[in-house]
Formats: C-alpha cells, sequence, structure tokens
C-alpha cells in the first residue's frame, strides 16, 4: 500500500468520527455504493438515448394515467406476490 494512501485512509477515519450519527449512515450508504459494482456499473453507464417504440411510448402514457389515479405499489408489496422478502433478495447471491 503506498504511503500516501494510508495517510488518506487515516484522514478519513478521523473525519468519520466527527461526524454526526446521521452524516454517517449516509457516508456508509456512499461507500457501500461506491464498493458495490452492480451500483458503479450503473452510476458509469452511459444515458440510453435510443428512441422509444410506439408501443412503449404507449405503454409509457397508460402507466402514467395508470398512477394519476392509484398509488403506487409498494416493493415489498410486489415481492409478496412471489412469496418474496426484501431479505430474500438480499441474502441472494447476486446481491452481493
Amino acid at each position: 500500500m503506498a504511503h500516501g494512501s494510508a495517510n488518506e485512509k487515516q484522514q478519513a477515519h478521523e473525519l468519520i468520527e466527527r461526524l454526526a450519527p446521521n452524516q454517517v449512515t449516509a457516508v456508509v450508504g456512499l461507500i457501500e455504493a461506491m464498493l458495490d459494482p452492480v451500483s458503479r456499473a450503473i452510476a458509469n453507464a452511459p444515458i440510453d438515448d435510443e428512441p422509444l417504440s410506439p408501443e412503449e411510448e404507449k405503454a409509457v402514457d397508460e402507466a402514467k394515467e395508470w398512477l394519476r389515479h392509484h398509488p403506487g405499489i409498494p416493493f415489498e408489496e410486489v415481492l409478496a406476490e412471489f412469496g418474496l422478502t426484501v431479505e430474500d433478495l438480499k441474502a441472494h447471491p447476486e446481491s452481493k
């Protein structure tokens, strides 16, 4: 490990120690996202600039109209329809 890197890590530790609890939570989330290869790939992926087909545009419009008149469906409820929980997803090997 390079000497400068060790100093920067020590400085990061010292700064984290000075943070309020809610700030530590935010920093931990950021670090986890930085270390997660999927999150990193998504963050660095190019913007999808492929035009929508007429069928896709119609489906998007229908979904937006539905949401104007109905509440959204919580993710946990969608998982439950498949007999799953958020914990099931977290325990799945591909989620690591």
